[in-house]
């Protein structure tokens, strides 16, 4: 799932668990290397299964990798300054262990290569989709790389298709129902590699409004009850950001294009809402498009009650 925002993509994994799990369980899991964060499937950060991480770059990697070609030649970093970039940052992890983005930095200067913000970012990028570093263990607030080979067992290999079909069936599974197009943007491959997975991959088509979704399981959904099912959607959450298709979802402009926090209610988009620390403990500033009723504000503050036991401080609401 996409991981820009670190924090908010915690809370973002926690609404798709159990209501036990918090942000120590998570952190936990992350710090033992049981989830990654790196970039896969676009040019953006998400967090992914150890366990899954080599067969999705596999796949995956080649897209971004020419997505990002043009970028990477604006900024003269051609593929011999790539490979001895990623050279020098295998071998220093393999000496130091987990080193910050800064301390890799350090080492590419030492090398005579480019080490500049903008340059590092690609550099460390490039050596991710090349499946030799991935994100390491959290040094304070800090993110680290580490050495995918130190953090991700080998697994099975999978040919392209098993590949392609085993992605089309998580997406569907966890996104449907869903189109070809969401696919499309999801997953950063081509249209055709997409057909190809849905079409292997066991899901169901019908049409909706001139529309053709894809889905695994029952073709109709639970309709929620009013009030009832209330979410405090983090910033780049999956409901908002994995499909290409609105139609069912809309939601209004500054929300999408702006990416902030989602107030929904029913599945719809009802507002925004936003952390404000204080002296107290943390303040949720909920701005609702709408007069809310009295379900819904008890869904709303059931809602931020799940929010204060994932991160186990003091939580309160304000509403706007």
């Amino acid at each position: 799932m996409q991981a820009q925002e670190y924090g908010p993509a915690k809370w973002g994994l926690a609404l798709r668990s159990s209501n036990r799990t918090n942000d120590a369980a998570i952190e936990h899991a992350i710090e033992r290397g049981l989830i990654l964060r790196t970039h896969i499937l676009r040019p953006t950060w998400h967090f992914v299964a150890a366990a899954d991480i080599r067969w999705i770059l596999e796949l995956t990697s080649p897209q971004v990798h020419r997505r990002m070609a043009t970028y990477d030649r604006q900024l003269g970093l051609d593929a011999r300054v790539m490979n001895r970039a990623t050279g020098v940052i295998e071998r220093a992890l393999g000496d130091r262990g987990h080193l910050t983005r800064r301390e890799l930095g350090v080492e590419l200067h030492r090398a005579r290569l480019p080490f500049g913000t903008r340059e590092l970012a690609h550099i460390a990028m490039h050596a991710e989709l090349e499946g030799v570093i991935c994100s390491g263990r959290r040094r304070g607030k800090q993110s680290t790389y580490a050495l995918l080979a130190s953090r991700a067992p080998p697994a099975p290999r999978l040919d392209r298709d098993q590949a392609l079909a085993e992605l089309a069936r998580r997406y569907v599974r966890s996104h449907g129902p869903a189109t070809l197009r969401d696919l499309v943007w999801w997953s950063g491959l081509s249209t055709a590699d997409a057909k190809r997975g849905l079409a292997i991959s066991g899901a169901r088509r019908w049409e909706v409004d001139g529309l053709t979704y894809w889905s695994l399981g029952h073709k109709t959904a639970r309709v929620p009850r009013p009030g009832a099912d209330v979410h405090l959607l983090p910033i780049y959450d999956e409901y908002l950001v994995a499909y290409r298709d609105h139609r069912v979802v809309p939601r209004p402009a500054y929300v999408l294009g702006g990416f902030q926090h989602a107030l929904l209610i029913g599945g719809q988009v009802a507002g925004t809402w936003s952390p404000i620390q204080t002296p107290d403990g943390l303040v949720l500033d909920v701005g609702p498009l709408r007069r809310l009723t009295l379900a819904e504000r008890r869904g709303l503050a059931q809602a931020v009650t799940r929010y204060r036991r994932f991160l186990g401080v003091p939580v309160s609401l304000s509403i706007a």
